[in-house]
């Protein structure tokens, strides 16, 4: 063909439209459902066959030059193509080619990939000779991958055997092996190393395909075999392994295959949004109670399912390398890996755990949670072997009801928990084989469970060990410099294995209905009286699962100044030890929740509510004006070293009532009197500007931003306004009226996008707030924040409650709902348009969850009709997307 031939227009061949209309029904298929697990594996190699036959048509009507290939790799290179997936080609070129010098073959390949795309192919291809190929395999992982898959679509037979031929005697496999063992590692750890994130790469993340095609990866670049069956045939794989692997490749790849149909675009994660339609795309449907209420979403069968895969994935994925591992360097003459006897039933095999023989498990049931003993007491032990892995993947029918009531298995899963160290891996390590679920039968039924809370990040069996972890490093000098005050009181506990007992069990009662803790408490009950746990221990307990909520509610939802909410408090905890165990299981569930709902903040609530009912509990709760004389003491102990005169706060503290000198520390207190005695002291008139001082926060984390203007109704509303529209989260805000009206206000904001920049905002907001309170221009409208994916998915009725407190003195606004930007701006410009005073906020915000508490006050909150209306126009504010 000569050039002017190749460089006209072709018209798009009567195969590439039957291509699209063959490829459009297989898609249909695919939709539909009726390609399920069964057929997903001929469907993917249909899609990839119909893509053969119409790039061997595009090839011949370009008219290559017959020395050249055309070559598959990746993926399509396997012989299996996703619906949205790339196909991937390399073009081969003879070694005299230069595509780079030859116009006539550059436009010919452009017009072959210009028609590929014409064609509905989504084509990513490149074009090398053999020797740039290997240059290039050599120099990047990447490329040598995909070369591995490499399989002839059409073109010269011989030049594609000699590349063959010279890529694999220049691959080493051990090298390959290694590289592709350390890629897949950091892989893990960027996808949250876990099979259970909440949206997970059903493709990159651990217990995902990519997982399942490293193995395939590395056993064909040790001349193993390319597929499962010569894995099985090498003795690699046993027959239930490979009945294991087939099976749960089919289920990954019939979710992404839907996955992108549904997206109709490459999407591999199962994001919230797709995940319901995915699971009716399987037939999964909600399941609900008589009344009607949802008890379990179709999306959660399916993700519990999608869990389980991925579960046995990283098993099978564990045990196959190292195989393939000892394989390979078997192959290359080292010598085995080295043996100590650890007793009659195991050795340590070059730091691994390994069995005797392979039937131990089978044979001496006892074996198993002695095996997850000895990981946690021997030094140098850093997982267990394949064969290790693969006796207890076969050893599952024997963990049965005899083996959880066995009383040596029970002494010896106690044993785990009163180690000095290696519990948190041991624990990992027993979620991870399925030993914990089927020992620990309840804690079965939550493996794999979601949250759809808006708070927790982590399905609820991995919460529960991010808990144990959390719980476990309280005791541990290497991270005391983590949250000193939590491993201070560790410190001092005597049996730190009922804090883990605890730990484990706090949430094991999840997704059942009703109250979780109740429940959990009766689980744990009848864990202690099974494993024979002294009462009172056994009381401590169940007492720490039932009542593990109320600590965060208290101290995220309570005026912490009211002597009486302390005493409460403290008659519900009973005494101190109570109190230190609940404080330090509150800390390690709050924090392992998600890296978002932890701050310094909500630390140092918990830490006050701590020290105030350590207080009450001692008999040395005083009374209100012993607490505040004792605050005024220290806050003039700080004056004098600031030099300040004797008396010259003294104008400023006339002006002030008993509940601030209660809501505020002796800190705050002698910083406000520091900005603002010389002031008062003045004489600040209604026509001065408001003054604002804001200092970087005291708890570690954010600024402290102080207000003292003339009040009005509109001023919260148009702090939060400015707060906003800068970017800041209010995490707390203490309002206070002074007798001579004055607005004292006290502020604690973050900035989610700049973290760490603080010393730089000090200066704007207190140059800018100021202006954005003194004026008279109506309030601006609320912007309508963002909603993320994950609250459009699991949206939060709103919930508003207002009602008079005990003293029916003041109201109390409580208001639930899912968290966007300028939320309390809007709520706050409801109030300031009714003319309500807001003496008291508490911002409480759950990962995307808020949950604030406002003391109100003011008149028009006696009139019925001004509840409802307010009620209204809350609700109103809290449903605008």
């Amino acid at each position: 063909m000569s050039a002017e031939a190749a460089a006209a227009p072709l018209q798009v061949p009567a195969v590439c439209v039957a291509h699209r209309q063959a490829k459009q029904a297989l898609l249909d298929e695919l939709r539909s459902g009726s390609a399920g697990t069964r057929g997903i594996r001929r469907a993917l190699a249909h899609l990839a066959e119909l893509t053969d036959e119409a790039l061997r048509t595009l090839w011949k009507d370009n008219g290559f030059d017959p020395r050249s290939a055309l070559v598959a790799v990746g993926g399509y290179g396997r012989g299996e193509l996703f619906p949205h997936s790339d196909v991937d080609v390399l073009l081969l070129l003879p070694a005299d080619s230069q595509a780079a010098h030859d116009p006539a073959l550059r436009r010919r390949i452009e017009s072959f990939i210009s028609q590929c795309w014409d064609t509905g192919l989504e084509i990513g291809s490149s074009v090398r000779t053999v020797d740039e190929c290997l240059t290039m395999a050599a120099a990047d992982l990447t490329v040598q991958t995909a070369l591995l898959e490499a399989r002839l679509v059409v073109g010269n037979r011989k030049l594609f055997k000699e590349f063959q031929q010279r890529f694999m005697a220049a691959l080493d496999p051990l090298d390959f092996f290694v590289a592709k063992r350390l890629e897949q590692r950091q892989r893990h750890l960027k996808y949250e190393d876990t099979p259970y994130a909440l949206e997970p790469n059903c493709k990159e993340s651990p217990g995902g395909l990519r997982d399942l095609q490293v193995i395939l990866w590395t056993a064909r670049a040790a001349g193993i075999g390319r597929h499962w069956k010569d894995l099985h045939r090498a003795g690699l794989v046993t027959a239930r392994e490979l009945r294991q692997l087939r099976h749960n490749e089919a289920l990954l790849s019939v979710v992404r295959a839907r996955l992108h149909l549904i997206a109709g675009r490459r999407e591999d994660r199962l994001v919230f949004d797709l995940q319901n339609a995915v699971a009716e795309s399987f037939g999964f449907q909600h399941q609900r109670a008589d009344d009607g209420r949802v008890m379990l979403r179709a999306s959660e069968v399916l993700m519990r399912r999608y869990y389980w895969a991925a579960k046995a994935v990283t098993q099978l994925n564990q045990i196959l390398l190292q195989n393939i591992e000892e394989h390979l360097r078997a192959a290359q003459g080292e010598p085995a890996p080295k043996q100590r006897p650890i007793n009659e039933r195991f050795v340590d095999r070059d730091g691994l755990l390994e069995v005797v023989h392979d039937e131990l498990f089978e044979q001496q049931p006892r074996a198993i949670l002695e095996a997850f003993l000895l990981y946690a007491q021997t030094p140098g032990l850093k997982g267990l072997s394949a064969r290790t892995l693969r006796a207890l993947y076969n050893a599952r029918a024997v963990m049965d009801r005899h083996f959880r009531n066995d009383p040596v298995n029970r002494q010896t899963f106690l044993a785990i928990l009163q180690q000095p160290q290696g519990i948190t891996h041991a624990f990992r390590l027993m979620n991870q084989t399925s030993v914990l679920g089927r020992y620990l039968w309840v804690f079965r039924r939550i493996v794999g469970q979601m949250q759809h809370d808006l708070f927790h990040v982590y399905t609820v069996d991995q919460h529960i060990l991010m808990v144990l972890r959390n719980m476990r490093r309280f005791f541990m000098a290497e991270h005391a410099h983590e949250y000193p005050f939590c491993s201070q009181l560790a410190a001092g506990w005597d049996k730190p294995w009922l804090l883990y007992i605890a730990a484990l069990f706090h949430d094991i009662a999840k997704g059942r209905g009703g109250d979780h803790s109740e429940l959990g408490a009766l689980e744990a009950r009848r864990f202690c009286q099974q494993h024979g746990i002294e009462p009172a221990d056994a009381r401590l307990i169940e007492f720490l699962v039932r009542e593990h909520l109320i600590m965060t509610s208290i101290a995220q939802k309570e005026d912490l100044s009211d002597p009486e909410v302390i005493q409460a408090f403290a008659r519900r905890v009973g005494n101190e030890r109570n109190l230190t165990a609940l404080y330090l299981l509150t800390v390690a569930d709050v924090r392992g929740t998600s890296p978002k709902v932890w701050n310094a903040w909500k630390g140092k609530l918990l830490e006050d509510l701590y020290k105030l009912t350590v207080r009450a509990l001692g008999g040395r709760a005083p009374d209100a004006d012993a607490v505040i004389e004792s605050r005024k003491r220290e806050a003039l102990a700080q004056l004098q070293q600031a030099t300040l005169p004797p008396d010259a706060h003294q104008r400023l503290w006339d002006t002030l009532n008993v509940s601030y000198f209660m809501r505020h520390d002796a800190g705050e207190i002698a910083w406000h009197t520091r900005e603002l005695a010389a002031r008062v002291t003045d004489g600040m008139t209604p026509t001065q500007r408001p003054l604002v001082r804001a200092r970087l926060s005291p708890v570690g984390e954010g600024l402290q931003v102080m207000v003292y203007a003339s009040d009005r109704a509109d001023l919260f509303a148009r702090i939060c306004g400015y707060f906003e529209r800068a970017g800041f989260s209010i995490l707390d805000a203490k309002i206070h009226t002074t007798r001579d009206g004055y607005a004292l206000d006290t502020f604690q904001i973050v900035n989610p996008i700049a973290p760490d920049d603080y010393a730089e905002y000090q200066g704007m907001v207190e140059a800018e707030l100021p202006a954005a309170i003194d004026t008279e221009a109506p309030l601006p409208t609320p912007r309508l924040g963002r909603v993320s994916r994950r609250v459009k998915s699991f949206p939060i009725a709103p919930r508003i409650d207002l009602r008079p407190d005990e003293k029916a003195q003041h109201w109390l606004l409580t208001v639930t709902a899912s968290d966007r930007v300028g939320l309390l701006y809007s709520i706050a410009r409801v109030l300031a348009a009714h003319g309500i005073d807001l003496e008291l906020a508490k911002i409480t915000t759950l990962g995307e969850r808020v949950e604030d508490m406002f003391l109100l006050q003011g008149a028009p909150l006696q009139h019925a009709k001004t509840q409802l209306a307010i009620e209204h126009e809350l609700l109103e504010v809290l449903e605008a997307q």
